[in-house]
């Protein structure tokens, strides 16, 4: 947390007091944020109607695609904006422009999102775990400050260290969504016994892969419900 710190006292040094997307001086009011209340308002946020399991809008002709074949604990994903323009640079800044700061921006947007329990409230929230190599080549994990900076808003508990990554997976960017699901796979284990309820934090989503394979391991695990939460929905035509 330290090493957190001093990297945001350093940011805020560096950085001019402008915003990172469109370069407008910041007001007094988000002087410590890193995109502007009008770059925010620009991102398009993912409306319904959707389907009501994996958030994606309709129409649907028959069962959705793309929940079929998702386990049964994993009752609803939802995303807060589409990635387009803006909302892509911010989180290309905070995967790989070593922004982490930039979550907070992000999360809130996602804030509006918290799931709306139909059983008991949710005992933490839980990032999606990166590999061991890509954490070391970044220095922290995106999804969990995503988790950190809605958990001061949700006031819910990250529990960081309660999914990991049992093996490296390729990068899902260039897989179609039918080879998705089996490159990740596995690729997850659960280091306890879960009987709970949890909510999946990560930074984008397409076609809910990695989530739903997460999920997986949880439900092996025990838990009761899972809900997940992203700050971006990628477009994916063959779904749409």
């Amino acid at each position: 947390m330290l090493l957190s710190s001093v990297r945001s006292a350093v940011e805020q040094l560096l950085l001019p007091a402008e915003c990172l997307l469109c370069h407008a001086l910041l007001s007094p009011r988000d002087a410590e944020r890193l995109v502007c209340a009008v770059c925010r308002h620009r991102w398009k946020p993912v409306r319904p109607p959707w389907c009501e399991r994996c958030g994606q809008p309709e129409p649907h002709f028959g069962p959705c695609r793309l929940c079929t074949q998702w386990p049964a604990v994993l009752r609803t994903a939802r995303s807060a904006v589409w990635l387009t323009d803006g909302a892509q640079h911010a989180v290309h800044a905070l995967k790989y422009g070593g922004l982490p700061r930039i979550a907070d921006d992000l999360a809130l947007a996602m804030g509006a999102l918290r799931p709306r329990p139909d059983g008991p409230l949710a005992a933490a929230l839980i990032p999606i775990p990166l590999a061991p190599k890509r954490l070391r080549q970044r220095s922290y994990n995106q999804s969990e400050r995503l988790a950190r900076a809605l958990a001061r808003t949700w006031r819910i508990p990250v529990i960081a260290d309660l999914l990991v990554r049992t093996r490296e997976t390729p990068t899902q960017t260039a897989l179609t969504p039918g080879t998705r699901l089996a490159n990740v796979a596995g690729a997850f284990a659960v280091r306890r016994a879960a009987h709970a309820t949890y909510v999946l934090i990560d930074d984008v989503f397409t076609t809910g892969a990695t989530l739903a394979e997460a999920a997986r391991a949880f439900e092996q695990a025990g838990a009761a419900t899972i809900h997940a939460i992203t700050f971006a929905r990628a477009n994916i035509p063959d779904f749409t």
